[in-house]
């Protein structure tokens, strides 16, 4: 893996506890968060109790992984020989009820990773971590942001208020567009509604099988309400998002396009179509038999060898020592899809690389 120099599409930088984003949060939120305490707020996102939330041996003092570019680096780049990595950060901004707190600490994340990480290593790229509770501020942090051009994606949530193809999230997608920057939606949610259509869950099994439907909601939604329609230049990432349903979704929802499509005369185009030009996937967790055959069966069932984007998810780890690609690709895909597909899909990736 290390000669093809891999670009990794999805890594997580840990926040180590709120108060490293206290130097960048302006004076009036800083006091702000002081004031009620938040700064010894500590979060329970990926639990360390919790195997798959990353590597033992990569854990740190505190139970804690990937909380400084060192180890970033030690742990997840130079084993694999990545030459360029994504780093997407997960800390809750978008699930803050406030909208003036949530614009905030968006940015206050966004200079943190500016600062604190991509400084320290010129490998290191970002997604644009955006309000979405106020699709207009986010579409400003995303024109802040966006003069860095080691920001190269804008992160959104799978679970979110309302379906992410709604006209109300349209500045998001808008903002994007006109600086040439994919749109990631990435697995976890700001727990307004359950993770299922059901009802709320019991267990930590049920809330993680169950991300895979919410982005197939998802990716219904945006095409549904015409997201790809509306703006002809937008890709959008799906990350930890599983790729095994992939196939047999297509299949469904463009049969039953067939018969609805009066109803969405915006999508001109089967849904297949529109999804394997303008969608990919990370390959972290890959959710495939571990066959060999298996994979190859899969890899024809999805119809594109463009979709697939190489990623560790790290420091959350989901194969066996650092085997990230699975048996039964062919050197040619495994080409496409560590460094081929990741450089069609992010514009400002070609340019660091030209």
């Amino acid at each position: 893996m290390a000669a093809l120099s891999p670009i990794d599409c999805d890594v997580h930088p840990t926040v180590p506890a709120l108060s490293a984003l206290l130097p960048y949060l302006d004076d009036v939120w800083r006091d702000n968060a002081i004031r009620r305490g938040m700064d010894e707020l500590v979060t329970i996102s990926y639990p360390t109790t919790n195997p798959l939330t990353s590597r033992a041996d990569w854990r740190d003092a505190t139970g804690k992984a990937g909380t400084t570019p060192a180890a970033l680096a030690a742990q997840a780049l130079e084993p694999f020989g990545t030459q360029l990595a994504i780093c997407n950060c997960l800390y809750g901004a978008q699930a803050l009820f406030s909208e003036d707190l949530g614009v905030a600490f968006a940015r206050a994340i966004n200079d943190w990773i500016a600062r604190e990480w991509l400084d320290r290593d010129t490998r290191l790229r970002a997604s644009i971590v955006v309000p979405t509770q106020n699709p207009e501020r986010a579409a400003e942090e995303i024109d802040r942001c966006a003069a860095d051009p080691r920001f190269v994606q804008v992160l959104l949530l799978v679970g979110t208020e309302i379906p992410l193809g709604r006209r109300q999230n349209w500045p998001i997608y808008a903002a994007a567009e006109r600086h040439g920057l994919p749109v990631g939606i990435h697995a976890g949610s700001t727990y307004r509604h359950p993770v299922t259509p059901v009802g709320w869950t019991s267990y930590y099994t049920e809330d993680y099988v169950n991300q895979a439907p919410a982005f197939q909601s998802q990716l219904t939604s945006l095409l549904a309400e015409g997201v790809f329609a509306k703006f002809p230049a937008l890709t959008v990432v799906l990350m930890e998002s599983g790729v095994s349903w992939l196939p047999a979704y297509l299949w469904r929802l463009t049969k039953f396009w067939k018969g609805l499509r009066s109803e969405i005369p915006w999508v001109s185009d089967p849904p297949a179509t529109i999804v394997r030009e303008r969608v990919r996937l990370t390959m972290q967790p890959f959710d495939a038999p571990p066959d060999a055959a298996g994979v190859s069966r899969l890899m024809e069932h999805i119809g594109s060898d463009d979709m697939l984007l190489f990623a560790t998810d790290y420091p959350h780890w989901q194969f066996d020592g650092n085997a990230a690609m699975p048996d039964g690709l062919s050197p040619a895909l495994k080409q496409k899809i560590m460094t081929d597909n990741p450089l069609r899909t992010y514009a400002r990736l070609r340019e660091a690389v030209s």
